[in-house]
């Protein structure tokens, strides 16, 4: 657990991946073409010291992971949001299967969400109800640019996508995770425009919308929107690293987000391996708003602020409560392996 000005930080990762982009799992020049945007980024964000190979990139161990995440990298829980990507790779980029055998490994560490493409008819709702019925998966993941057949990309306020969101609320599942940011190439940018999450987010006011990436490039339009719903929550994945190469623009974007949205709707996600969350962690937990900021928004960015965006919003979502939750991870095996037994406070007792 973080520890910050002696205090103790939960910290819920919102938005972490366990991918597999290997040569040998590409079968279309999209996949080698998304990896290595991805790639991109993360030399572009990521400290030297601190950045991989390509090739570490492409698939990495689910040791690594572990260790990156929660040994070295300060999170105490991670949400696993999939991204299949099934025309460019042969077993899916980033699979609800896949993450499901590591969550399964560390299940007070991992929550598994899942995940649905409307374009599958029939078949995709009854595979909705696998995933609740196999994983008890609270939220799922959106993706409305991946490209299927001849389409490339589809819009949450689509009847077809209501189907789906209907499903949601009949099986539980009540958080949904729409992508809405940044494109990634080969995606076409405008089939991640956040205006179709309006129409979705006041027709199913029992579902929550955790917009990720906070729309970026559209964070206005994004805003506008959210000021309007109140279950349309902001997710910080991707924009998070602009604290540490850009904070005068991180502090504008908090600005925003901490006036229209509140300090409620905030929440904190690595987006790993796309980046590390130890540095990344310690970049938001050390960005602070000018004074010009401060007077502009009327808000501020302090450290109880952070604590909710950290992992107390994440924590409200899906229903954790976080000092049961430290009692859980203090004998957990992740603990045992990095020696992190001590953050989470001492044990009952023992009985003579």
């Amino acid at each position: 657990m973080y520890q910050y000005e002696g205090e103790d930080v939960f910290v819920i990762d919102g938005h972490v991946h366990w991918w597999d982009a290997s040569k040998e799992n590409i079968k279309h020049e999209g996949g080698e073409q998304f990896i290595r945007c991805f790639y991109d980024y993360h030399t572009g964000f990521t400290p030297e010291e601190r950045q991989w190979s390509l090739e570490e990139y492409r698939k990495y161990d689910k040791e690594r992971m572990v260790r990156d995440v929660f040994g070295d990298g300060h999170a105490d829980m991670g949400i696993f949001q999939p991204t299949y990507l099934n025309e460019f790779y042969k077993e899916g980029f980033n699979t609800i299967d896949r993450c499901a055998e590591l969550a399964e490994e560390h299940p007070s560490r991992f929550i598994v969400n899942g995940r649905f493409d409307p374009r599958e008819g029939e078949a995709g709702l009854r595979e909705l109800e696998r995933q609740k019925e196999e994983y008890d998966v609270d939220g799922v993941k959106v993706y409305t640019a991946e490209w299927r057949g001849d389409s490339k990309g589809w819009r949450l306020d689509s009847d077809e996508a209501f189907e789906y969101l209907e499903k949601c609320v009949e099986l539980g599942i009540r958080n949904v995770h729409p992508h809405k940011g940044p494109t990634i190439r080969p995606l076409n940018r405008d089939a991640f425009d956040v205006a179709d999450v309006d129409d979705a987010a006041t027709s199913f006011p029992e579902l929550n919308f955790v917009v990720e990436h906070v729309g970026l490039p559209r964070l206005d339009d994004f805003c506008w929107i959210a000021a309007q719903e109140p279950n349309v929550y902001g997710g910080l994945a991707v924009a998070a690293p602009l604290a540490k190469s850009r904070p005068r623009k991180f502090g504008e974007i908090m600005g925003e987000l901490l006036y229209w949205l509140g300090e409620d709707r905030i929440l904190f996600g690595s987006d790993y391996a796309l980046w590390e969350p130890e540095w990344l962690i310690e970049a938001v937990m050390e960005a602070e708003m000018t004074p010009e900021q401060r007077d502009e928004y009327g808000v501020e960015l302090d450290l109880e602020v952070k604590k909710k965006i950290m992992g107390e919003n994440a924590a409200r979502l899906y229903d954790i409560d976080i000092e049961r939750q430290k009692e859980i991870l203090r004998d957990d095996g992740v603990s045992e392996q990095f020696g992190l037994a001590d953050q989470y406070g001492e044990g009952a007792a023992a009985d003579d």
